[in-house]
């Protein structure tokens, strides 16, 4: 049995969400491996740099992964406990293991995951938490927007 290390995983979000940062977009990364630890896609929520609502990190890494036949051994790997439309994509394809982050900022669906047999590994990474919380502060408007909050809902 192979022994995964989630950390490593894990860096490669990170990594994704320090570009997405320096592109002037939100901080979120994901990545998406096989069971065995090899990497398939990665991808950063740019929502702001390509002007598209549906470009968030998860979405990002899962499309540049390509086709697969399933996704039932697949490894998410994201910077941020999975919103409700990234959690929708992890039930539809039964991505089984989702390695989060942080859940402290936002916790999304991961209440909803686990009670849906999503094993949910949550790294509480105090990188994950800093990087979103100092871009929340200093950007409060983009994120109630990513996350659907507006002033009137």
């Amino acid at each position: 049995m192979i022994k995964i290390n989630y950390l490593s995983l894990l860096d490669i979000a990170i990594g994704e969400a320090t570009i997405g940062l320096s592109e002037g977009g939100i901080p979120i990364g994901a990545a998406l491996f096989n069971k065995d630890g090899t990497l398939l896609g990665k991808g950063r929520n740019r929502r702001i740099q390509n002007d598209d609502p549906s470009l968030h990190g998860e979405t990002d890494a899962f499309r540049n992964a390509g086709r697969q036949r399933s996704y039932s051994n697949i490894i998410m790997a994201t910077t941020l406990a999975p919103c409700w439309y990234c959690s929708g994509l992890i039930r539809q394809f039964k991505i089984k293991t989702v390695v989060v982050g942080e859940s402290v900022n936002f916790s999304g669906g991961v209440a909803w995951l686990k009670e849906n047999g999503v094993k949910i590994i949550d790294l509480h990474s105090e990188e994950c938490i800093t990087m979103l919380k100092n871009y929340i502060s200093r950007n409060p408007d983009i994120w109630n927007e990513d996350i659907g909050k507006t002033n009137y809902s």
